[in-house]
């Protein structure tokens, strides 16, 4: 068995999160890209060898030898574009965050729970083995009593007129790094959290360039997750988790393959953690194919999104700022 995947949008994300790795996965392939014009389409599969291009998303939903896409629309066209991938009968990747709010992710989770198709958010990081070594040292009590998780992602990203900082498009530093640091803070807290307070650093009166929130988890360890495009803190990205008898730190978490660090340290005896050079992206798409081959399940589901979004929208209530609509 294949899978034949169509790429909506010719982003510039897809290229590392999916034509790469999908180039040398034995089941999967890359047969489609649609664009906001033909030509760009054109362009975009010349360069990177795709068979088909389409100057439409609907045309691509169209084709039947597609039996999957990948969603790396904006933000705020992730939710329109997943709802009519399903009602084209395709497996959907979507790109984080899932949609723009919490309201749209709980719609599109019903129809991908009434549907026999799987619908995956690329957070591609939870994938890759140092992920699954955190969740599993949290799991197994070897940090004792949880008490604290930080998590941190802050990149800086100058150009403002970027769509990232697009509200119309479902914009701002909590949705793009924020969503990120929000979902380690989930799988590495063991919990969904509720948000306590919320500080954000406006680029304009609706987008955050910045945020802070305090939140605290069901079975009562406390958390911050800190995001920005644009402050102080030019590059951080990384989680911490304490217990009551020690804590694992971890540098780059998102990204391993690049550069990573992981220290654990418990009962005063400190010890490091190294895990392989492979791509997070390339891990996502074993298990997006695995999914869709064999009926694995996934970590990353529409279900779990409506978690990650929620929270998403509990911050930015709590900083005063409205929640982000649909484009």
């Amino acid at each position: 068995m294949s899978l034949r995947i169509g790429i909506l949008g010719a982003a510039r994300i897809a290229p590392t999160a999916l034509v790469k790795p999908a180039s040398s996965h034995s089941s999967v392939s890359v047969g489609a890209v649609a664009a906001r014009s033909l030509e760009r389409a054109q362009t975009f599969a010349t360069r990177h060898r795709i068979p088909a291009a389409y100057g439409s998303y609907d045309e691509l939903l169209a084709d039947p030898e597609i039996d999957a896409v990948y969603n790396p629309l904006p933000n705020g066209l992730h939710g329109k574009w997943t709802r009519a991938a399903l009602e084209a009968g395709k497996h959907v990747l979507c790109e984080k965050p899932f949609t723009a709010n919490a309201a749209e992710a709980r719609e599109i989770a019903s129809l991908a729970s009434s549907s026999d198709r799987v619908v995956m958010e690329a957070f591609h990081y939870r994938y890759h083995p140092l992920a699954l070594r955190v969740e599993e040292i949290v799991a197994s009590g070897e940090l004792g009593t949880l008490e604290r998780v930080e998590t941190a992602v802050c990149f800086p990203l100058p150009k403002f007129s970027d769509i990232r900082y697009d509200y119309g498009l479902a914009g701002g530093a909590t949705m793009d790094a924020g969503c990120y640091a929000v979902h380690m803070a989930r799988a590495f807290g063991g919990e969904t959290p509720s948000v306590v307070s919320a500080t954000a650093r406006l680029r304009s009166p609706r987008v955050d360039r910045a945020m802070t929130a305090e939140v605290r988890f069901p079975s009562g360890h406390t958390g911050r997750v800190t995001c920005s495009m644009w402050s102080s803190s030019l590059l951080n990205i990384s989680a911490k988790v304490t217990g009551s008898r020690g804590s694992i730190s971890v540098v780059n978490p998102l990204m391993p393959q690049a550069y990573h660090r992981m220290s654990v340290q418990v009962d005063g005896v400190r010890r490091t953690e190294k895990f392989p050079r492979r791509a997070t992206y390339a891990y996502q798409l074993d298990a997006f194919a695995a999914a869709v081959l064999d009926g694995a399940p996934v970590r990353t589901s529409a279900a779990d999104a409506v978690e990650t979004m929620t929270v998403i929208d509990e911050i930015y209530r709590a900083a005063g700022l409205p929640v982000r609509e649909p484009s």
